[in-house]
């Protein structure tokens, strides 16, 4: 999978590049990361890529000509979907990144200041992501966040992906609570149906574990259906 980065400050990826299942992903040739800096594709001399809002409301708005120029250099190379994180945009599920997980190659998209201009979205973003009903300042977490995401599902980065199809929100519901050694901790010890080696019973109770924490911290997801 090759997924081409869109930002203003593409050296915030360096490390990310190099730690955990990101950089387990390259090594095995699972995942390629590109970077793009879009003030390379500013018209100003002091590669400035952002301007006041029309209509005089606070904070700075990225121009568009930079930024569809940045997108257009990359589909060069071929059609990919180009994905924009902002709080506008659909919340990011697991199933989101399932079907991303499936493309070879795709386009992210990092915005900063106030916003893009909304013309960038309306000509070249397919789809909108937001990561939370928060704000922060920049699209850059949002991607890391959307990569590290993804990665973990292509073939072959997790070690066991049985890991992953029972992580929080694979199947609708929280994740089940997990323990390990040692047996006792501060007077807490570990439920004995895992340690009874009762396959059946230990899945039994997996299920009823996420299903009860489900219920009780986020019942919005029971409802879904």
């Amino acid at each position: 999978m090759l997924i081409n980065t869109l930002t203003l400050f593409p050296g915030i990826f360096e490390g990310f590049k190099s730690s955990s299942m990101i950089g387990k992903a390259i090594r095995q040739e699972a995942l390629e990361l590109r970077f793009t800096d879009i003030r390379d594709f500013s018209t100003n001399k002091h590669r400035q890529v952002d301007d006041y809002a029309y209509g005089g409301f606070a904070g700075m708005v990225m121009q568009a000509e930079p930024v569809i120029k940045a997108i257009d250099s990359v589909l060069d190379d071929g059609p990919a979907p180009v994905i924009y994180f902002s709080p506008q945009g659909r919340p990011l599920t697991q199933d989101i990144l399932l079907h991303y997980s499936k493309l070879d190659r795709m386009i992210l998209l990092c915005g900063h200041y106030k916003d893009i201009d909304q013309r960038v979205r309306d000509l070249a973003v397919s789809d909108e992501i937001s990561i939370g009903d928060y704000v922060v300042s920049g699209g850059e977490l949002a991607a890391m966040v959307f990569i590290d995401g993804v990665a973990r599902l292509l073939p072959g980065v997790l070690s066991d992906i049985g890991s992953a199809e029972s992580d929080s929100f694979y199947n609708g519901l929280l994740g089940f609570p997990c323990y390990t050694r040692p047996e006792e901790i501060m007077g807490l010890g570990v439920p004995e149906v895992l340690k009874q080696g009762n396959h059946k019973k230990i899945t039994a109770w997996a299920k009823d574990q996420a299903s009860l924490l489900t219920r009780m911290r986020r019942p919005d997801l029971l409802k879904r259906d």
